[in-house]
């Protein structure tokens, strides 16, 4: 009997249950969460197949963990899977958790357990947007991120935090520290949402990106905000996010040579984020069930074969594009 653990009954926590039941490949599905109303709602709403579960243990006999909760909240429970050598799918998006999560590598290498990191909208679908555009060129010398929309409370409050804090570059062979909500840039996602002003932030896919294209030059992360995000960004939430944002985009532009052409390649997506994370997650988790990952801990820039989550993506209607768009980061 195939049986996934997943923490986390959110916006997009929820999505992951849906589609992991949906697939007819797992069995069980054991949720956790620690308000109790909303983890027997999403129990109740799959009928079979799923079941409430509570503590911080993990039986070896796990097929998987996946761990949806907010942000700063994934180590310790990552930790524990990896010590239990179950695969363990996280879908963090803040920049020190990340970073720590990527401390796990020694350990799950040693364990022989996959730790795959930010599998969600942005990080997740942008690094394996990435990877697969890569595959263009000969040598990649940049790659630019950026992203648009917010899932749930917890995604929308990250968010916030992000476009005040301090961002990450990689830029020349080293790390360059970029202040939140500079930078403003006029990006182009895939229609109906169109052109964005897009801000720096505390975002972590330079973290994930930068180890998995050797001789890349920069690599940069933008998230779309208005004035009055940017204004705001430094004090608390002055209103209740909502349950779950509306549509939401990102975009991948990988620049490099192709013989001795210069190239440009832009790829993106629309979907609303949590819907988009729950699939990614889903995904990931059904190929670390059935044994295609490889132990250490790593996000999806990694992954051998990034057509085939990408088939399986639009499958579960997330369907990334190519197309032609404008923008120029400093």
């Amino acid at each position: 009997m195939t049986r996934v653990v997943l923490f986390g009954a959110g916006a997009t926590g929820a999505r992951v249950a849906r589609q992991l039941r949906s697939s007819g490949r797992v069995d069980t599905v054991e949720i956790r969460d620690p308000e109790p109303a909303r983890l027997h709602r999403l129990v109740d709403s799959l009928v079979d197949g799923a079941e409430a579960g509570g503590g911080r243990s993990i039986e070896s006999d796990t097929a998987a963990v996946v761990i949806a909760t907010p942000p700063g909240t994934q180590v310790a429970i990552a930790r524990r899977a990896v010590h239990a050598a179950v695969p363990v799918i996280t879908t963090s998006n803040q920049t020190s958790e990340v970073r720590r999560l990527l401390e796990l590598d020694q350990e799950a290498r040693y364990h022989s357990v996959p730790a795959v990191i930010g599998a969600g909208f942005m990080p997740g679908l942008t690094c394996l947007l990435a990877s697969h555009g890569a595959r263009e060129f000969d040598e990649v010398d940049e790659i630019h991120v950026a992203k648009m929309g917010t899932g749930g409370p917890s995604c929308a409050r990250q968010h916030h935090r992000a476009l005040s804090s301090t961002g990450i570059d990689w830029r020349d062979g080293r790390w360059t520290s970029r202040t939140g909500g500079s930078g403003r840039e006029l990006v182009w996602f895939p229609d109906p949402v169109g052109g964005r002003d897009c801000y720096r932030a505390a975002m972590p896919d330079a973290l994930l990106l930068v180890p998995h294209f050797p001789g890349v030059q920069r690599v940069t992360a933008r998230q779309a905000a208005t004035r009055r995000d940017r204004l705001t960004a430094p004090l608390p939430m002055l209103r209740r996010p909502h349950p779950e944002g509306g549509i939401g985009g990102i975009r991948v532009e990988l620049r490099g040579r192709v013989g001795v052409e210069r190239r440009v390649v832009v790829l993106g997506a629309i979907e609303r984020p949590a819907v988009a994370a729950g699939a990614m997650a889903a995904t990931v988790t059904l190929r670390a069930v059935n044994g295609g990952l490889v132990p250490g801990a790593y996000g999806l820039a990694a992954l051998d074969n990034p057509v085939e989550l990408l088939s399986s993506l639009a499958s579960r209607g997330v369907k990334p594009e190519r197309f032609e768009g404008a923008s120029t980061f400093v």
